[in-house]
Formats: structure tokens, C-alpha cells, sequence
């Protein structure tokens, strides 16, 4: 499966809430929503966790998502991750990275991939 990169560096592929809504498993949405509610010290529902993926056109974004700076920022400057961008890692991103190391390491890696096809 292909992985793909949330414009912060996130894997949608590997998201409890996209897999959940993916496979249409309520119960793994009610529980993403006890797990998110904990982490992150907010009431969430399953409405607030069902998510087609980022960059999906459906208007079905979770609540952590739609909430999200980095993706507006990323998406009115036409790039596929902050990887992409002159600015990176701005202020915005460099917060949430602290919190993600795994995103990261995924833009890090993106980073890297850019810079060695562009040296072919």
C-alpha cells in the first residue's frame, strides 16, 4: 500500500481514525475517540474522528484535522507535503513536530528523497 503523507508529515495511511472510517468500523471509531479525548484532553466523538484523509476532497476531516494550522498553510501554497516548502520548517510546523516525531522523520525522509533525485 502506498503511504500517504499528511501535508504535516503524518501517515494517513497508518491513522486509527482513517482506518476506522475506511472500514466502516464504528467500535474502532468509538474507541480512537475515548483514545483521542485522553491524549489530547478534549471530549471527541465519533463524528470528531471520522476522516477521509487529509488531502481526500470529502468534506470529512477529523476534528484534530479541521483544527490543524499546518494544513491550510500548506494547501494555499500548492505543495504536496512541508517538505516541499522554502520555508521549512516554520514556526507553525516546528511546534507540531515536536509533538510528532514521526512526522518528522516522514518529511525528513521526503526531504531526502526530493534532494537525491533532484542530484541524478
Amino acid at each position: 500500500m502506498k503511504v500517504e503523507l499528511s501535508y504535516c508529515g503524518l501517515s494517513c495511511d497508518k491513522c486509527q481514525a482513517g482506518t476506522a472510517t475506511r472500514k466502516g468500523d464504528r467500535d474502532m471509531l468509538a474507541r480512537t475517540a475515548r483514545e483521542w479525548s485522553k491524549a489530547f484532553g478534549s471530549r471527541y466523538t465519533v463524528e470528531d474522528v471520522t476522516c477521509d484523509a487529509c488531502k481526500s476532497p470529502s468534506a470529512r476531516k477529523s476534528r484534530y484535522c479541521r483544527e490543524c494550522k499546518v494544513r491550510p498553510c500548506a494547501q494555499g501554497r500548492g505543495l504536496g507535503t512541508c517538505a516541499e516548502c522554502g520555508d521549512y520548517p516554520c514556526d507553525t510546523l516546528a511546534a507540531f513536530l515536536r509533538t510528532a516525531p514521526e512526522a518528522k522523520r516522514n518529511l525528513e525522509a521526503a526531504r531526502r528523497k526530493a534532494k537525491a533525485k533532484k542530484g541524478r
